[in-house]
C-alpha cells in the first residue's frame, strides 16, 4: 500500500436493513442478534480494493465494544467504478445498540479510509 491514509469521498456506504432475528444462535449475556446488510458503491473512476472494517457499538448501559478485522466477511472485495458490493452480517447485544465504524481499503495509488457509517440496534 502507498501513500497517507485519506476518507475516500466517492465510496458510499449504505446500511440496507437491520433485522432483529430471535431465532439465531446467541449467548445469555447477549441474548439479541441482530442480522444487517450493508452495500458499499464506488462512484469513483478507480477500482477501490476493501481491505478492512472496524466497528464501535455502543450499548444502552455504557458497554462498548469494537469489531475490526481483514476484509468484509471474510472478502477483499475489488470494486470497480460505478460498481457496488452487498454482503450482510451479524452482530448480538445484550440491550439497544448504535453502531459506528469505517471500511479501509486501497487504490492503485492511494490508501482510503470511508467513515462513521451508523447502524442502529433497538432491542424492544
Amino acid at each position: 500500500m502507498a501513500g497517507p491514509l485519506r476518507e475516500f469521498e466517492d465510496l458510499h456506504v449504505s446500511v440496507d436493513d437491520v433485522i432483529y432475528m430471535p431465532g439465531l444462535e446467541a449467548s445469555a449475556q447477549k441474548p439479541h442478534p441482530f442480522v444487517y446488510f450493508i452495500s458499499i458503491h464506488n462512484d469513483s473512476p478507480v477500482a477501490v480494493t476493501i481491505r478492512g472494517r472496524k466497528w464501535v457499538v455502543h450499548e444502552d448501559g455504557g458497554e462498548v465494544s469494537v469489531v475490526e478485522g481483514a476484509g468484509v466477511v471474510g472478502q477483499t472485495p475489488a470494486i470497480n467504478p460505478g460498481e457496488h458490493f452487498s454482503y450482510n452480517s451479524y452482530h448480538v447485544v445484550a440491550r439497544s445498540a448504535r453502531v459506528s465504524g469505517s471500511f479501509f481499503g486501497e487504490t492503485a495509488t492511494a490508501i482510503l479510509e470511508k467513515s462513521d457509517r451508523s447502524i442502529v440496534f433497538v432491542v424492544s
